[in-house]
């Protein structure tokens, strides 16, 4: 089967986008996206993006990680809304479905603001904590993320037995200083470090902002190892916050076709 393709990255957060608005890779499956992520013998990404038609909304967003499992992704999305405005759709503001249910974006200037659900609840593992932003995360401060062994480390704690199942992503997080953390991350269905993540650095700020009884709406600048976002929010207590924004760049690669 052929493939007319896009690569986008985010922060270093890679991924293949195919516009599915017409239904011609409706049938692309597991078996595809692992050949078509495979970095030595395909394209090579962290995930795989179709644009698929929405019957009220602008799009949808249909993702799935490099071994075909799908969750949401939160740099996936904002590549996907630069992606869909190279396809002509409207996207200076603009509403779209995902997995865990509708989003909206902005897009100015090659950077995307976009909106996150909300979260209800945190929860303290010892001197850790467990969030879904999306997808479920961990965090693990540390003093020096640089130091950390991020696979192996990440890879224990995502095959703990609580978390074996439906997979945790794993993030290991250095606070900078007021208003900027590093944070690096394990991310289960890639299962490696990745350059960057969304959800994880969006579940990061909130998790540094539950632990250190940050109660008004703030912004925090975070370091990947592909680059900067930023997340804000607006802190509601007891672990709930709402307003949630993860913003930053969202780059074409290269374009091509592959027959697989």
């Amino acid at each position: 089967m052929d493939f007319h393709f896009y690569k986008y990255q985010g922060t270093g957060n890679d991924f293949v986008m195919l516009d599915n608005r017409s239904g011609n890779y409706d049938a692309v499956g597991i078996n595809e996206i692992q050949k078509i992520c495979d970095r030595r013998f395909g394209i090579g990404a962290d995930g795989l993006i179709k644009i698929n038609a929405h019957p009220t909304l602008a799009f949808e967003m249909d993702y799935y990680n490099s071994d075909g499992s799908k969750s949401f992704c939160g740099n996936g999305a904002r590549c996907t809304v630069a992606f869909a405005q190279l396809l002509g759709v409207n996207c200076e503001y603009v509403h779209f479905w995902a997995i865990d249910g509708e989003h909206s974006a902005r897009l100015s200037e090659q950077k995307v603001a976009l909106a996150m659900k909300d979260v209800h609840e945190i929860h303290a593992i010892n001197q850790d904590f467990l969030l879904h932003t999306g997808s479920p995360h961990y965090i693990e401060f540390v003093d020096n993320a640089e130091q950390v062994d991020v696979f192996t480390r990440g890879r224990a704690i995502r095959n703990q037995e609580e978390f074996k199942l439906e997979g945790v992503n794993v993030n290991f997080v250095q606070v900078l200083g007021d208003n900027e953390l590093y944070v690096r991350t394990y991310e289960r269905g890639v299962e490696d470090e990745t350059l960057s993540c969304g959800t994880g650095v969006t579940a990061a700020v909130l998790a540094f902002a539950h632990k250190n009884g940050i109660g008004s709406p703030s912004s925090i600048k975070v370091k990947t190892l592909g680059g900067l976002l930023e997340v804000s929010f607006f802190p509601k207590g007891n672990g709930v916050f709402e307003e949630i924004h993860l913003k930053g760049p969202a780059v074409q690669v290269f374009k091509g076709e592959i027959d697989v």
